[in-house]
């Protein structure tokens, strides 16, 4: 999901500089007014970047990603998972991949765009018992809309770079969402269903959000 540099002038990496932070802005004074989601989304930074360095390859004009964003958002929460989304991506720049930091808000975009859609159109509504229960057909079809906004998210971008990518190029980095649309749902399923085990431990508290240890 990467934009690679060059991809895009200067003032539409402003225009998403201007964009990213208004969305990180908007959701920061609820972050501000809970500590308890500090620690949760220093985790989901920390594990979103365990991730993504765990798989990553070019593919077509962008790169296919292990990203791990459903884990992450029903054990961790949406606030945690938008910011870890962009503290974990300007570590990864930090330490790995410098280059990335000039795409950095537009690279937050390409993944928090399609979070706080699936959140407001899915999740959100999903109850206690359906966060713990983790049922297949609920992680599908929140996998396969979050990875839809992503390779959309990665579309829109190329479609208003400097040069003109062909469809062929952005179908064949789409497509390849599919293996992780396959096997994502398979490692959330595993991932919350194991860690809810210990939901009622005084550190699950602290560090889960509350619809999973509402359930124990």
């Amino acid at each position: 999901m990467h934009i690679e540099p060059g991809v895009l002038a200067q003032t539409k990496i402003l225009a998403a500089n201007v964009a990213a932070s208004g969305v990180l802005l908007a959701h920061l004074p609820a972050l501000a007014k809970r500590p308890a989601l500090w620690l949760r989304t220093a985790l989901a930074a920390v594990f979103f970047s365990l991730f993504m360095q765990s798989f990553h390859m070019a593919v077509g004009p962008s790169e296919l990603h292990f990203i791990g964003a459903m884990p992450i958002y029903l054990l961790l929460g949406y606030l945690p998972t938008l910011f870890g989304f962009a503290l974990g991506l300007l570590l990864q720049g930090l330490l790995f991949e410098p280059q990335d930091l000039v795409h950095l808000a537009v690279n937050t975009l390409s993944l928090v765009v399609p979070l706080t859609a699936v959140h407001f159109g899915i999740g959100r509504r999903l109850s206690a018992a359906q966060v713990s229960e983790a049922r297949v057909a609920t992680v599908l079809r929140l996998d396969a809309a979050y990875y839809a906004g992503v390779t959309a998210m990665v579309g829109f971008w190329l479609a208003i770079g400097q040069e003109a990518t062909p469809f062929a190029d952005w179908a064949r980095f789409a497509s390849s969402y599919l293996v992780l649309v396959a096997l994502e749902p398979v490692f959330t399923l595993l991932i919350v269903r194991a860690v809810r085990r210990w939901r009622e431990a005084g550190w699950a508290r602290a560090c889960l959000d509350e619809r999973l240890t509402a359930a124990a």
